[in-house]
């Protein structure tokens, strides 16, 4: 903005003039309107019920994730990493594992540690798009699909808290492969939701996708053309809602997505309507990756046979006193990782999720970097909402799926 200009002159093709001001209405929305999705205030300039220029705010969810995860060994900052995106939480720690299995060199994970990662990581993207559509659409008036959306989410988390012992915040992916290996059953429950969930998508998709109120509410409205999406750093359904097809997964592929068949739902549309069918059919995709790592399914360990990396197993403990002063020492004191730097992208159920780490060659971080996608998708707000009405700023805010602990971490 330019020097001296205000706050609320408006954006690049919106001049408000002083009469402008004097007829214009400032009103604060948020920080705890239930349609924001979190913690979130904006400012907003009305004419009458148009939107001619809005600042968002952040900054009330702030927990230093970041600087936590610097203060705690290598392994132990995935416990907090789990906690910034609070919707995708095993999305998370496989940036940061991969990350920092990048710095140490590591390239053999396991394959059945590998397929449980992609396997999880696409349940998470499930569940995450769940709780979108099942808030989005009551905040538009659609309250029977929010039963419908967290119907399938509690199967999903039934299955994590069956695998890990935790619904949410699971910090089930480690440094070197997984924490436990799958119970026995696991796969009874996966095969039981794949069987089920697709015929459950397409009851939700019958629900809203040509219904005449809910179109009428997202159609044309906060629309951005492919070249503004790029400026603006949108990346993930909001990005590919604007025709750009680009998702991390395809781009930069990572444990093992290379090798899964999957298309990239890409839409044309660049407005509320678009980003909606996009995240409809992504989820379409992720079961179609998850049924492919159950056809798949192999045996073998989970983790990485590295004992100055990975705690020996307790069965080995028991027998070895050599064992047992590994398990002490990265209990302790943790393990070192070599001097260098990394960034390490992966495709979250927002976009692209980021990561970069800088190791001083100690047993912790030296310097912890998130790239939050709601962060960036959040910060076209300010354009996506010029020239709506003050109603379609929930559409557009829930169209975004920003998450605020990653927007402010």
């Amino acid at each position: 903005m330019a020097a001296g200009a205000s706050a609320f002159e408006g954006g690049p093709d919106i001049i408000v003039s002083k009469g402008d001001e004097r007829d214009s209405m400032v009103l604060s929305m948020g920080p705890q309107h239930p349609s924001t999705h979190g913690v979130l205030r904006v400012m907003l300039r009305l004419d009458g019920e148009t939107v001619i220029d809005a600042q968002p705010e952040i900054g009330y969810l702030h927990t230093g994730i970041e600087k936590q995860a610097e203060n705690l060994f290598w392994q132990q900052a995935i416990t907090v990493v789990d906690r910034a995106d609070y919707l995708a939480p095993l999305s998370n720690s496989l940036c940061y594992v991969l990350a920092a299995e990048r710095l140490l060199a590591i390239d053999n994970i396991p394959p059945r540690a590998q397929v449980l990662r992609v396997m999880f990581a696409e349940l998470t993207r499930i569940a995450s798009h769940l709780v979108w559509l099942g808030t989005h659409g009551m905040d538009l008036g659609a309250q029977s699909i929010f039963m419908y959306a967290f119907d399938m989410r509690e199967r999903i988390l039934r299955i994590m808290e069956f695998v890990t012992g935790a619904r949410m915040h699971q910090s089930w992916f480690r440094i070197g492969g997984l924490a436990i290996d799958v119970p026995l059953g696991f796969l009874a429950e996966i095969d039981d939701f794949i069987a089920v969930f697709c015929e459950r998508l397409t009851d939700m998709r019958t629900i809203l996708e040509h219904n005449i109120i809910f179109k009428d509410r997202m159609v044309g409205v906060g629309r951005i053309g492919a070249a503004d999406a790029v400026s603006w750093g949108l990346t993930g359904p909001a990005l590919r809602a604007s025709g750009v097809n680009y998702d991390v997964r395809k781009a930069f592929p990572y444990s093992g997505y290379e090798t899964y068949d999957f298309d990239v739902p890409v839409y044309e549309g660049g407005d509320c309507y678009a980003r909606f069918i996009v995240r409809l059919d992504e989820m379409h995709q992720a079961w179609r990756i998850i049924k492919q790592a159950r056809e798949r399914f192999p045996s073998g360990p989970v983790v990485i046979d590295d004992r100055k990396i990975v705690p020996p197993p307790k069965t080995e403990i028991q027998h070895s006193m050599e064992a047992l002063i590994h398990h002490f020492k990265i209990v302790s004191a943790g393990f070192n990782v070599p001097e260098g730097h990394i960034y390490q992208a992966v495709e979250g159920p927002r976009g692209e999720m980021g990561m970069y780490l800088t190791s001083a060659g100690g047993n912790k971080p030296w310097r912890v970097r998130w790239r939050p996608p709601s962060f960036y998708n959040l910060q076209a707000l300010k354009k996506l909402v010029i020239g709506n009405l003050i109603a379609d700023v929930v559409a557009i805010i829930g169209s975004l799926d920003p998450v605020f602990g990653e927007v402010d971490r």
